[in-house]
């Protein structure tokens, strides 16, 4: 069975829940599943992963949440080779161009890591509507039909 861990920073709820409808999509698909707050992890809680995620908001102008700064800023140094990657993000549109930044960081710095995005970026606005599960929904067909 292939193990997915997902990592979370969440200020107002919606990243946490997004973070447990994965969690739950995954177990659906039959994968092992280890979900933790990113405050309780350091970067190298993916080395025994099969599929790493990361679910994160963006704070004011693009910024990093202040919880995952350490994890991010590590996360360049490890070595992902061969794993798969996915990144959720949500975020609120009223901040335009900052629309989950994040989230996008998060997909450069598990490239430099070896890493292969298995699926494509989600974007959920504030917290997840109806179509926003289906959008998750497809973002765990996509890892899983990506897993070698």
């Amino acid at each position: 069975m292939a193990l997915a861990k997902i990592v979370y920073a969440s200020m107002t709820g919606n990243t946490e829940e997004i973070s447990d409808i994965i969690e739950e999509k995954l177990e659906d698909e039959g994968f092992e599943i280890e979900r933790e707050e990113c405050s309780d992890v350091d970067s190298d809680f993916f080395e025994d992963a099969d599929v790493c995620i990361v679910a994160t908001y963006t704070y004011g102008d693009g910024e990093l949440p202040f919880e995952f700064e350490d994890f991010f800023e590590d996360l360049k140094d490890e070595d992902l080779s061969g794993k798969l990657f996915g990144v959720v993000g949500s975020g609120d549109k009223e901040y335009g161009e900052y629309y989950c930044q994040s989230a996008r960081d998060f997909v450069e710095q598990f490239k430099k890591t070896g890493a292969i995005q298995g699926a494509e970026l989600v974007c959920i606005e504030n917290n997840a509507e109806d179509e926003d599960i289906d959008l998750l929904q497809t973002f765990v067909e996509e890892l899983k039909s990506n897993l070698a």
